[in-house]
């Protein structure tokens, strides 16, 4: 396995802090990038080494506050003081799903719009990617976020392509945006950043230090409760819900619209308005993600997927999957699984 070799000089880590922050996931995130590097000796070889990431809580403000959970907050350094740093974090936010967020967090924006151009990582947890949504860096590309978020997601952004089925969605420009979907996966995100800067087998002692397991399973059982109210359109809600079942079957769309009993062209542009997304497009999306899961979770090759998920030409699908992803099939296995399959088997490994 090629493990990243740890990093010269520690990786700097901001992470936000408004007053909507979930206060546990910003602490949270903060002790385990402390520990990268750090306590791992401490229990193998009973002394201290420094750290390989460089953490600190970051805010608008220098004055501390009490946060969304009425826990207080001091943040170590306001934005205007802050060199650039490597990565930015932007923990949950306590917000009820259906607001809008436009408008609320301009000098939060613009400093993660700055800090991108400059080469920043942008990771965001849960809901605290309908922060980074607002910066419009996320237009065009997939993300993830809470399942209770989806719909906002989508009626606020639809120029984002959201997969709420996934744990974690890392896409943008080089790979520089990072998203958990809800929860605690948080941990998830933070071991993959951590595996990113300072290499896998530091990241498999901060999960053995912590007694992590790897999130697989996502969140789509959750999302599921949430797909009637994806859009307004109950007859469009109906379609969702079956076809999220049924994306694998041939000629779907047509199906689609037997089950929509409506004409072709009316349910086509009904699907679009609601939606977003033709409902071929909406297909694809739907096959695609099941593609990415199957790739990242199993063993089984590139054109057995393609027909699991519903295509029976396998040059179709990779064709079609680079366009999206903007990787291969092969190399998105690649780049998602080591760092899972690490954790899985990080005792024995650990120990060899």
């Amino acid at each position: 396995m090629n493990n990243m070799a740890q990093p010269a000089s520690p990786a700097s880590v901001a992470i936000l802090a408004v007053r909507d922050s979930v206060a546990s996931v910003v602490f949270g995130m903060y002790d385990m990038f402390m520990s990268a590097g750090r306590d791992w000796r401490v229990i193998m070889e009973g002394h201290a080494s420094s750290g390989v990431v460089r953490p600190v809580i970051v805010s608008a403000q220098a004055d501390s506050f009490v946060a969304a959970n009425a826990v207080r907050i001091s943040p170590q350094m306001r934005l205007t003081d802050c060199p650039r740093p490597d990565i930015i974090c932007i923990p949950d936010l306590l917000v009820p799903p259906e607001q809008a967020l436009a408008g609320l967090f301009e000098n939060e924006v613009a400093w993660l719009q700055s800090c991108y151009a400059g080469g920043a990582t942008i990771a965001a947890a849960g809901s605290g990617a309908m922060l980074l949504a607002e910066t419009g860096l996320l237009n065009g590309f997939e993300a993830t976020t809470h399942w209770e978020y989806g719909a906002s997601m989508r009626k606020h952004h639809p120029e984002i392509k959201l997969q709420t089925g996934r744990a974690l969605v890392v896409s943008g420009e080089a790979q520089r945006l990072v998203m958990a979907s809800g929860g605690t996966s948080w941990v998830d995100l933070v071991l993959f950043l951590i595996a990113r800067v300072a290499g896998l087998a530091t990241a498999m002692q901060v999960a053995r230090r912590n007694l992590i397991d790897w999130h697989e399973i996502g969140q789509q059982p959750f999302a599921r409760l949430a797909r009637s109210r994806q859009v307004d359109d109950a007859r469009i809600a109906q379609i969702q819900t079956w076809i999220a079942d049924h994306y694998q079957e041939t000629s779907p769309v047509m199906s689609m619209v037997r089950l929509s009993s409506m004409a072709e062209r009316s349910f086509k542009r009904r699907f679009q308005q609601a939606t977003g997304m033709s409902p071929l497009e909406y297909v694809h999306a739907l096959r695609l993600e099941e593609a990415k899961r199957r790739l990242e979770s199993g063993t089984d090759g590139i054109e057995a997927i393609a027909k699991q998920v519903g295509y029976e030409d396998a040059g179709f699908f990779s064709r079609l999957f680079r366009r999206n992803v903007h990787l291969t099939p092969a190399q998105y296995r690649r780049r998602f699984t080591a760092l899972r399959n690490a954790l899985q088997t990080g005792e024995a490994q650990s120990m060899a």
